[in-house]
Order: structure tokens, then C-alpha cells, then sequence
């Protein structure tokens, strides 16, 4: 498995004596590829994460294995954020400089089924992990929002200025609700704060759960796939190795506190997708037609222009390239599952 799915590594340009960092969620898909990028610029990087049973455990094993043999890399934590006397031992054992908290219970359908445990995770654990960080004087944090706080919108892009205070789902709710206790926690104790509004994440170590992974494994099994309405819905694909890349970049910006949208800025149906993955895979897609589900919002799509003039940010990967990138980690996953 290669060391690093994203972009370049990319030099630090003035972090001062910011060496080491604590990724909740670490082991997942985007901490998983977030943690090759800081090690392979150079950061110290100590990872938190509960290994939940969302999806099995042994991929997100698979997921760090490599980064586990970095000098750099310093711990993996098997810990629950809930747990404050678990995350205060983290803390004082490695006194991390930043903080970039990723863990979260994810998905919109499941919160649906499930409003009480994302709460508990996504609000009282953020609390727990804000509340540490202010006590070990970190010098700043980032925290992973999501663009379901924007709820349903009739038209795009959506600006970081828009109201986010109607989304349509728990999970939107609580990572509207972590956005607002960051902004709590900055202005009581100072501490530089950004807010990242992910939109529709893509490529290598996906979770399986997720609509490319999904589609591609059911048309590699020769199942068919299910499209909910009619395949009109836009998503902002956004792949991973450009997110990180958008990460690293508020990372080393960090003051004051900011949010920025991280997309691609080109949102596409869902049917574009299935083309795509139909060119990708030389296989034809079997659609099982059903309704809308709950939550589900009619597109999404990003205003990257404040998260550009800022920070530089620029995605480069088009959908089709980054498709390409994620079936071949499909495969080699696979081939590493029969092996």
C-alpha cells in the first residue's frame, strides 16, 4: 500500500517549533490518509482513534499500517473521545502542539436511526477534546465540520457566510453544533480556531459505506446498485488527496478563527458518476430505482474561493482521474483480503 494517496508533500512555511500533532479519527479514511501527509512533510504525528464498529476493524488497521513504521509516527491511541480520563492521557503523555479532530460518527442516514449516539459522540466528545486541548495549551485547532450543516438549498455555491443554523439531519446538526462549541472555546481562551466544511469526500480507503465504494463494489460483484430518485442529486466530489492537501494548508495558516469550505467546486449528478465508474470499471451499472431517502439534500456544492485566496487552496483532481485512483486501491485491497 502506498505511503501517501494525496498530493506532494508540501514544506512548512512558518509553523515555528510545531512538530507534533494529534489526529482524532486517525485510522479512517480521511484521518488515515491526513496522517501519511503530515509525515511525509515532516511532522510528528500521534493518532487517536476508537475503531468503532462502523465498518471492520482490520481495514482501518490496514489503513495505518504503513505509517506505523514512520520514525515520525508516535502513537496510536485506542481511545473512546467521550472518555475524558482516556483523552487527558493522551495529552500528558504526548503533548501534542495542535490538534486536527476528525473523529466523529459519520453519515447522514444513520443519524437518522441513531440521533442520540451521534449527539453524544459529536457534541460531548468535541467538548472533551476542546477542554483538553485548552488545559495543555495547544497552539491551535482544527476541527472537521461537514457541508451538511448548510441544509437544503435551492441553488449554489454555498458561501461560508450563508446561515447554517437548518440542516436536515442529526448528523448536520451536531457538526453545526461542534462548529459552535469551537467558536465558544476560541473566544474564551484565545486559542487559534478553523472550522473545515468537508464536502462528499472520495479515493483510496473510502469507507465502504460511502456512494463510489459502494458502486463499485456492487458492480464488480455484478449486483445491482441502488440510485435513490432519479440520479439527479449533485455532489461536490472532493478527492482525498486535495483535501488533505486543504488541510495541511489551514494547518499552517491557523490564527485567529476562520472557516473555509473544502470542495472541489464542480458538483456533478449522481448519474455522471455512475458513467464515470461504468468508463473506470468496463462494466455496465444495474440500477435498482428507489424513493429519496430522508436527509438526503438535492446537491451540494462549494464556494472554494475564500479557502483560495487564503490558503492557496486549489484542487486539481478530476473525478474521472480520481476514480481511477480509488479503483486501484479497491483492487489491491482486495488482493491483500485473498492473500
Amino acid at each position: 500500500m502506498p505511503m501517501s494517496t494525496g498530493s506532494a508533500p508540501r514544506s512548512r512555511p512558518h509553523l515555528g517549533d510545531l512538530v507534533r500533532v494529534l489526529v482524532t479519527g486517525g485510522a479512517g479514511f480521511i484521518g488515515s490518509n491526513l496522517v501519511d501527509a503530515l509525515l511525509a512533510r515532516g511532522d510528528e504525528v500521534v493518532v487517536i482513534d476508537s475503531f468503532h464498529d462502523f465498518y471492520p476493524r482490520e481495514v482501518k488497521e490496514r489503513n495505518l499500517a504503513r505509517a506505523r513504521t514512520h520514525p515520525a509516527f508516535r502513537s496510536l491511541q485506542e481511545a473512546d473521545i467521550r472518555n475524558p480520563e482516556r483523552v487527558r492521557e493522551v495529552f500528558e503523555a504526548h503533548s501534542p502542539e495542535a490538534v486536527i479532530h476528525l473523529a466523529a460518527r459519520a453519515g447522514v442516514r444513520p443519524s437518522i436511526e441513531a440521533p442520540d449516539e451521534y449527539t453524544d459522540v459529536n457534541m460531548t466528545g468535541t467538548a472533551v477534546i476542546l477542554r483538553e486541548a485548552a488545559a495543555r495549551g495547544v497552539s491551535r485547532v482544527l476541527f472537521a465540520s461537514s457541508s451538511s450543516v448548510y441544509g437544503e438549498r435551492p441553488r449554489g455555491p454555498f458561501v461560508e457566510e450563508m446561515d447554517a443554523d437548518r440542516p436536515i439531519s442529526p448528523y448536520g446538526a451536531t457538526k453545526r453544533g461542534g462548529e459552535l462549541l469551537a467558536y465558544a472555546w476560541h473566544r474564551s481562551t484565545g486559542v487559534p480556531t478553523t472550522i473545515l466544511r468537508i464536502f462528499t469526500a472520495y479515493g483510496p480507503r473510502q469507507r465502504p459505506d460511502l456512494a463510489i465504494h459502494r458502486f463499485a463494489r456492487r458492480m464488480l460483484e455484478g449486483k445491482e446498485i441502488p440510485v435513490f430518485g432519479d440520479g439527479s442529486a449533485e455532489r461536490d466530489f472532493t478527492f482525498v488527496g486535495d483535501l488533505t492537501d486543504g488541510i495541511l494548508r489551514a494547518l499552517d495558516r491557523s490564527d485567529g478563527f476562520r472557516t473555509y469550505n473544502l470542495g472541489r467546486g464542480k458538483p456533478v449528478t449522481v448519474n455522471e458518476t455512475i458513467a464515470t465508474l461504468e468508463r473506470v470499471l468496463g462494466i455496465s451499472a444495474r440500477r435498482q430505482t428507489l424513493p429519496p431517502q430522508t436527509g438526503d439534500v438535492p446537491r451540494t456544492w462549494a464556494s472554494i474561493e475564500r479557502a483560495n485566496r487564503e490558503l492557496g487552496y486549489e484542487p486539481r483532481t478530476v473525478l474521472e482521474d480520481g476514480i481511477r485512483r480509488f479503483v486501484d486501491w479497491l483492487r489491491e485491497e482486495d488482493s491483500c483480503e485473498s492473500s
